[in-house]
């Protein structure tokens, strides 16, 4: 067996695993439901409903803890996972589903690990459009601790960012993506796809507790909504009475909007005459989506006319004239409004104002109409994805989700501009200095297309600079200074003919600068490439100068080699001779005599050496003689 390659598999395996488990309710038929026990280290089954909780294994970044409060909605689920400074100033959940329509729901919740039992101040993005903002105290309200929007995903991908805002780790306890039919909640048109629609309330009249679908024996597709009773929400002044009806409701769970049928079954209503109304808290100057359910189940009102009534919000009417066994076509059988207006103060009230007898309803939900963020450029999200990757770019600085959106909550370094024709936002500028930034500059930075100022300077920054900057056409100010630059400055920045400021200086380029960016001081620009050694040209030392001095050390150098091979070749050749004469024929007549001489030499020298007490003086002879 290959090991390496089993292993590989097993890993592949498990990342499999973790990525379609949630896609498991899709295959059996049912809408596709992925519920994320925020960090948990493994899958869990809610006893009360049966619905798995994947663990949060290849989502996010960020870490794990333990945490004490109860997740109403699985109360067996006990961990968050939470995003402290180290990790960045946002961090985003990248969870893949089908294109479709989903309600999203998450659980806010901290603890000790995370948050030394301090409440987390932070904001929440879906898809780049900024949704929730947790203010201080939110965490004193049951009601905050939730949240549920309702949104079109079109790129096969739900990502869910938490964004650093004041004080604290964000952190989150569970996360739901539900799918609903595809024109659920249709407000017209292709008006859902541009927007999300954050839940303010939804509440269920007349209700003695609060609820989820799931414990009202709602269908699956109705997204599991968590309806909330109208105990609390009773503007001063109005007078009460609770309905409840055991008695089946008709036409209740029509697609492509699946309620349950328990929310029709309780209503609030008033004395005769009696003004119902409602007040919650809203942000001023937005639009809102008031739907509104109805079903007669008083025994008393059986045909029209019995029950009139008005709706209006704050001072404007909403329906006039409400006769709900006329509008649904009987009694006991379910009747839904909606409408979108303007609200702009901070409070929603709505009034039930009765015409004829009493009011009475039995539920309603109030949806923020927030509008989608247009997102960035995907060629920009790609360069700076691949950017990020090559330059090894410190966690801390975040870059996670889109660079641009939320406006308030861009990348650090990166500055965005919109572009109106194509319906984008684009970067404009990159400022990185002083970040750390290390590796060598790749062609990718060439996707940035609209990039207008670059600023890389301080950082650990090797290699060359890359020719294709010169296709960063829109580019007036590049700085590059402060790094390990080597190499020749490429002619094409040249090419920049936008360019204000080139800042090369204190790297280790070498060579000659570009005549091409001698233009620059001349038409105003501000060109620094001091402080590279080896470097020439504009705004330095002279390359004549440098060549000449260059060229005469080159001469002495290769006439020193010259020499050098003479000397030896010289030597070689005199060699080469005596060595010739060595091999003479012994019977040449000057061969013999000179062997004869050395042997008369070497007898007397014997002679003379047996003869003396002291040494024999030393005897010189010029080259030993080859003895054969």
């Amino acid at each position: 067996m290959d090991l390496p390659g089993a292993y590989s598999v097993a890993i592949l395996a498990v990342l499999c695993s973790a990525i379609m488990r949630p896609f498991a309710a899709a295959q059996n038929g049912g809408p596709l439901a992925v519920r994320i026990a925020c960090g948990s280290t493994a899958d869990s089954i809610a006893n009360e409903t049966g619905y798995v909780w994947s663990k949060d294994f290849g989502f996010s970044g960020g870490k794990g803890a333990p945490t004490k409060a109860v997740n109403g909605i699985a109360t067996h689920l006990n961990s968050l996972r939470y995003f402290d400074s180290l990790d960045g100033p946002q961090n985003c959940y990248n969870i893949s589903v089908p294109s479709g329509h989903y309600l999203t729901r998450f659980f806010f919740t901290f603890g000790e690990t995370d948050n030394a039992g301090q409440e987390p101040v932070f904001e929440l993005s879906l898809e780049g459009t900024l949704v929730y903002s947790l203010a201080p105290g939110w965490s004193s309200y049951d009601d905050n601790h939730y949240g549920d929007s309702l949104l079109h995903i079109t790129d096969g991908s739900a990502t869910v960012c938490f964004h650093r805002s004041s004080h604290g780790n964000p952190a989150i306890g569970s996360i739901e993506i539900l799918q609903l039919y595809v024109d659920a909640y249709n407000l017209g048109s292709s008006a859902n796809l541009n927007v999300i629609m954050r839940t303010i309330k939804r509440v269920t009249a007349g209700a003695a507790e609060s609820g989820y679908g799931s414990r009202m024996h709602a269908d699956a597709w109705g997204g599991d909504r968590y309806w909330a009773t109208d105990r609390t929400l009773f503007a001063p002044g109005s007078p009460t009475t609770m309905l409840h009806t055991n008695a089946n409701i008709s036409n209740f769970g029509n697609p492509p909007n699946i309620y349950p049928e328990a929310i029709y079954q309780t209503a609030t209503t008033t004395g005769p005459l009696s003004i119902l109304s409602y007040s919650i808290s809203v942000p001023s100057n937005q639009n809102y989506s008031i739907w509104l359910h109805f079903a007669e189940i008083e025994p008393g009102v059986i045909a029209p006319g019995m029950r009139v009534f008005d709706v209006k919000v704050n001072d404007d009417y909403l329906f006039h004239a409400v006769d709900i066994v006329k509008m649904a076509g009987a009694p006991f059988r379910a009747l839904i409004l909606n409408k979108t207006i303007p609200v702009a103060s901070n409070t929603l009230k709505l009034s039930f104002i009765p015409l004829v007898g009493s009011v009475s309803v039995n539920a309603f939900e109030v949806f923020q109409i927030i509008p989608r963020e247009y997102a960035t450029l995907d060629d920009n999200v790609w360069a700076l994805q691949a950017i990020k990757q090559s330059q090894d770019l410190p966690t801390r600085l975040g870059w996670n989700g889109d660079p641009c959106v939320p406006p308030v909550h861009p990348w650090i370094g990166v500055k965005c501009s919109f572009e109106s024709v194509v319906g984008a936002w684009f970067v404009s500028s990159l400022a990185l200095d002083q970040q750390g930034v290390r590796g060598q500059l790749g062609d990718g930075w060439v996707g940035l297309n609209h990039l207008q100022s670059l600023n890389l300077s301080n950082n650990i920054l090797d290699g060359v600079i890359p020719s294709s900057f010169g296709n960063l056409t829109i580019l007036t100010s590049l700085d590059l200074s402060h790094n390990r630059l080597n190499g020749q400055i490429p002619a094409s920045l040249g090419q920049l003919s936008n360019l204000k400021q080139l800042l090369l200086n204190d790297n280790l380029l070498s060579g000659e600068v570009p005549p091409e960016l001698g233009a620059l001081p001349i038409r105003g620009a501000v060109l620094n490439v001091a402080n590279n050694p080896d470097l020439c040209g504009v705004g330095i030392r002279s390359c004549t100068k440098a060549y000449v001095k260059l060229g005469l050390m080159i001469s002495l150098v290769v006439g020193l080699c010259v020499l050098a091979a003479g000397i030896i070749f010289l030597w070689r050749k005199r060699k080469a001779n005596s060595r010739g004469a060595q091999r003479l024929p012994r019977d040449a007549p000057y061969a013999k005599a000179r062997t004869t001489f050395v042997r008369d030499v070497q007898m007397a020298r014997n002679v003379l050496q047996n003869h003396f007490s002291r040494p024999a003086p030393a005897y010189t002879e010029a080259t030993p003689l080859n003895p054969y």
